[in-house]
């Protein structure tokens, strides 16, 4: 696989913490030093690559801690996943003790009062200075810290080499050009997507949004207004037909790419396996997704994992060193290697950069600057009613105009936060 190289690219990462609703406070658990301790994990399309790394820490784990057995079950990422996760804040019997969660989720499970305060443990522990303040930022809420930061991921432009080369094409340095170089290849290769992108792909919209100026909580302000028109005038027939990709999830465009039925598309560090699964293997390269100005690269949306303790938790120590065990450097490197995490520890980042000219472009992505949700449990509110991709849809099936959809989705967010 071709890679560009994009050696400034810098290793600082930056991200914000994350959200949604709340049920009642649970009682603190306690710290029996044996017994099962219970952690629940996502699962994932391919799961036996993780499953791998987190066995091999367990084998690790029980070694060191003897009358202790680790029970993993990995749950769904689908918007079950909230119920799934209340359930347990109000049942600590069913409750595990450490839990995976995505850090656009943090606001909802600390409102509800289900995690525990990891601020003193994480100071204490020897790892724990290798995470940048901004990257804890991701754990935190009101100054304190409810999780170690697992992994992050960003999103760049991934491209097909040889199309390209066959077409005389170079890589898009503008938004504008993006959509030029996208048209051309559908124009000469009508059996394929230019860019692939999709009407319920919120985090592929965002980049075009911030990039514009513009702000999740201002959909209909100018700003916005031009970051949603430059991200669905690609919904045509001359790119990628309204009538199919107006559905298409971020997922569903990560398959497009793999597949080879889109030239270009944007997809995740961590969707890099996927990829290499598929048919494309060897055939792309990836660079960041440029912004409005020619050379500039858009805003990503700064996602990823964070590993918890439940409060209700009976093991806390035990939880709290298996947490420091798999987000330590040794595992965050080798699920670097299982499934393209990108690491939170500095020292882990810099040592698989070292070797793997393929993070560039994301760290690149990076260290020109991220954006996050809203900090407040009213995301998880605008993202399950999909009001984002609703205003899209509307929008490339002309069922609203513009102006119609975004100030339509600009009430819903303000009803979703309370406001009038």
């Amino acid at each position: 696989m071709k890679i560009l190289n994009w050696a400034t690219a810098g290793l600082a990462v930056l991200m914000l913490a994350a959200c949604a609703p709340s049920t009642a406070p649970q009682a603190e658990g306690g710290d029996e030093k044996s017994g099962t301790l219970r952690v629940w994990l996502y699962d994932e399309p391919n799961r036996a690559p993780k499953e791998k790394v987190v066995q091999d820490a367990i084998k690790e784990f029980t070694a060191a801690n003897s009358g202790v057995k680790v029970e993993v079950t990995y749950i769904p990422t689908t918007p079950a996943r909230h119920e799934k996760f209340k359930g347990a804040f109000n049942d600590p019997a069913s409750a595990p003790d450490v839990a995976e969660y995505g850090n656009t989720d943090l606001a909802e499970y600390v409102a509800a009062g289900g995690f525990a305060d990891l601020s003193a443990d994480v100071a204490s522990w020897s790892e724990g200075s290798d995470i940048s303040p901004t990257l804890l930022e991701s754990a935190t809420v009101d100054g304190k810290l409810y999780g170690v930061p697992w992994f992050i991921g960003v999103r760049a432009l991934y491209y097909r080499t040889d199309v390209f080369e066959e077409l005389g094409l170079l890589p898009p340095t503008s938004i504008k050009e993006l959509a030029t170089v996208a048209r051309k290849i559908r124009a000469e290769k009508p059996d394929m997507y230019g860019m692939a992108v999709g009407g319920e792909y919120t985090f592929g919209a965002l980049p075009f949004i911030w990039d514009a100026g513009g702000d999740i909580e201002k959909l209909d302000s100018a700003e916005s207004r031009e970051g949603v028109r430059a991200y669905t005038d690609l919904f045509t027939e001359d790119n990628c037909p309204p009538q199919t990709c107006a559905s298409l999830t971020g997922g569903k465009t990560v398959e497009l790419f793999a597949s080879g039925k889109a030239a270009m598309g944007l997809l995740g560090n961590f969707n890099r396996s996927a990829v290499d699964a598929g048919p494309v293997a060897g055939k792309y390269a990836v660079v960041p997704l440029s912004g409005s100005e020619n050379g500039s690269i858009a805003p990503a949306f700064a996602g990823g994992n964070n590993l918890g303790v439940m409060k209700s938790s009976k093991h806390r120590s035990l939880a709290v060193k298996f947490v420091e065990l798999l987000a330590g450097r040794t595992y965050q490197i080798k699920m670097y290697g299982a499934m393209g995490n990108l690491p939170t520890l500095t020292s882990a980042r810099e040592h698989i950069a070292a070797q793997d000219e393929f993070l560039l472009p994301f760290l690149a992505t990076v260290a020109a600057g991220t954006k996050f949700v809203p900090i407040d449990p009213a995301w998880v509110k605008i993202d399950n009613q999909k009001i984002i991709p609703t205003m899209l849809q509307k929008i490339v099936t002309k069922q609203a105009t513009l102006d119609e959809a975004t100030s339509e989705a600009a009430r819903a967010v303000n009803a979703a936060f309370g406001r009038p």
